[in-house]
């Protein structure tokens, strides 16, 4: 019995031996204003410190109610904060954009807060953490924290890894079946598709990594250490964390870069209202969920477009539609009776709801991967950046239809909405997807927590031995020159030896004849 009770009060220890994690101090570095991209980011370093992990966080978005482990390091107010702010004329600018100016807004623009007190302070006065977060986005200056911490960096991206991103993080580039953030290659990948793909490949990479060394000149203000070029700090990040899946698209990735993709999506219980849930609820021929996200002003959006949209909702009744915008008032006046109008729902509960049909969508990363966990089929109508790629990546798996804003008209949105209504390929389609997007050994948060841990743990580990080599030595420039000089050197040798072969067989021919006419004068005489 005494020998029992010592069995069970020894696996006991042990338990709580093989579960105990050691706290540690991390801190989080996110200097980019916009609200999608924190909704990932937030959902990470919340969870660290519920883990019990003493997390400090430099955002633009503070916590409104404060957690036991989470400090805010806060730069609210050091730039306009993108919620529910862009509006159409914004959209249009900023895809109208030059590259140059793209980098410059959302790289050299942020890095410009480095200035700013709380970063001032971690640099003047560093503290000692086990490991930095931080985002990477064009503003890759702030990757020198590393490096004056003494810290190994966890990277986090909140989408795919963009395709100047492959060679500094050792991820093998093929443009013959990788997909650029340009370009709009189908799985058919035809010639004309393929040389699009890596003229544009060749283009950016070489751009955006010379616009962005104008960081170079912030690395020196700041952290007084001279870089020959920005990407020069990548070495310095031990780990990336990805908002990308193979489900979605494959990626030949190395151990270094880690797929979390889905990380967010996090059922908090969040409840509808009681009057939209019964109205939703009595949605007797289902519902429309219509939603440009966070950061997008829908109202805003011009006459004709919103007139598009109201002619659809009405077409499509007796199915209700859902809208979210930014203010309910500021909507014209004349919407049709099957739509319902809200400043704010909670996107899990919805997307969950019985009776939804279809989601409408600018594309973005967080909103369509809710959509995508929980078998949502949708209508895109992408507005920028990433938002093309998603949907056009969605639409060849045919669990979504893609309408262009420059030629959206009340038809042809009608036309995708009913499309989704009446097929049902496209729900099936899309409870494959959300069966594959879903099937992983671990959950996307356990994967993220796990590598932060490790990487505190071993530090700088898992890099590609071939981010020690230069570009030519990569691509085999010098073994592909060594190749075809020797075989330029075969060919000169065996041209010289026919050549030469061809003098001996004239010079013989030429003897032969000449043989042979001095015999015949001999006979003559």
């Amino acid at each position: 019995m005494a020998s029992s009770r010592i069995l069970i009060i020894f696996t006991i220890i042990l338990s709580f031996q093989k579960y105990e994690v050691h706290s540690l101090k991390i801190l989080g570095i996110f200097p980019y204003p916009g609200k999608s991209h924190f909704v990932m980011i937030g959902a990470l370093m919340k969870e660290l410190a519920q883990r019990g992990h003493q997390v400090d966080v430099v955002s633009h978005f503070p916590l409104t109610n404060p957690i036991e482990n989470y400090t805010d390091l806060s730069i609210r107010g050091s730039r306009s904060i993108l919620v529910n702010k862009v509006t159409y004329e914004t959209t249009v600018e900023f895809n109208s954009l030059a590259l140059y100016s793209v980098v410059e807004l959302l790289g050299t623009g942020v890095c410009d807060l480095l200035y700013h007190d709380v970063f001032q302070n971690l640099i003047k006065n560093p503290q000692s953490y086990d490991v930095l977060i931080i985002e990477i986005n064009f503003a890759d200056c702030y990757l020198a924290f590393g490096k004056h911490l003494n810290t190994p960096i966890v990277g986090i991206l909140t989408g795919k890894l963009d395709e100047w991103l492959y060679e500094p993080f050792g991820v093998p580039y093929n443009p013959s079946f990788t997909r650029n953030s340009h370009a709009s290659i189908t799985r058919e990948r035809t010639f004309f598709e393929r040389l699009e793909n890596f003229v544009l490949y060749l283009f950016t990479t070489s751009k955006i990594k010379y616009y962005m060394d104008a960081e170079i000149e912030h690395v020196k203000k700041y952290f007084g250490r001279q870089l020959n070029s920005i990407s020069d700090l990548y070495k310095d990040v031990s780990l990336v964390l990805i908002n990308w899946h193979h489900s979605l698209d494959i990626m030949s990735a190395p151990p270094r870069i880690v797929e979390v993709a889905g990380l967010h999506v996090h059922d908090s219980g969040e409840k509808i209202s009681p009057d939209i849930k019964s109205w939703l609820d009595e949605s007797h021929y289902g519902f429309i969920y219509f939603s440009f996200g966070s950061m997008v002003k829908l109202e805003s959006f011009p006459k004709n477009i919103l007139e598009a949209f109201y002619k659809m909702f009405e077409r499509v009744a007796p199915v209700r539609v859902l809208l979210k915008v930014a203010d309910v008032d500021d909507m014209p006046s004349g919407l049709p009776e099957n739509v319902k109008l809200s400043s704010w729902l909670p996107q899990i509960a919805i997307l969950k709801h019985k009776n939804i049909k279809v989601f409408v969508t600018h594309g973005g990363m967080m909103g369509t991967q809710e959509a995508i966990t929980y078998g949502v089929p949708m209508v895109g109508i992408p507005i920028f950046r990433d938002q093309f790629i998603n949907l056009h990546a969605y639409e060849q798996r045919k669990i979504a239809i893609v309408v262009k804003l420059d030629n959206l008209t009340a038809d042809s949105l009608t036309d995708a909405v009913n499309k989704i209504l009446r097929d049902p390929t496209y729900n099936e389609n899309v409870k494959k997807m959300s069966s594959l997007f879903l099937d992983r050994p671990s959950s996307p948060m356990d994967t993220a927590i796990y590598w932060v841990e490790y990487t505190a743990r071993h530090g700088n580990v898992l890099q590609s031995p071939g981010l020690e080599l230069s570009w030519w030595q990569l691509y085999f420039v010098d073994i592909n020159l060594f190749f075809t000089i020797c075989i330029i050197f075969i060919i000169y040798i065996i041209r010289l030896f026919f050549k030469l072969l061809s003098k001996i067989i004239n010079i013989r021919k030429l003897n032969n004849q000449n043989s042979h006419i001095n015999s015949k004068t001999k006979k003559n005489k």
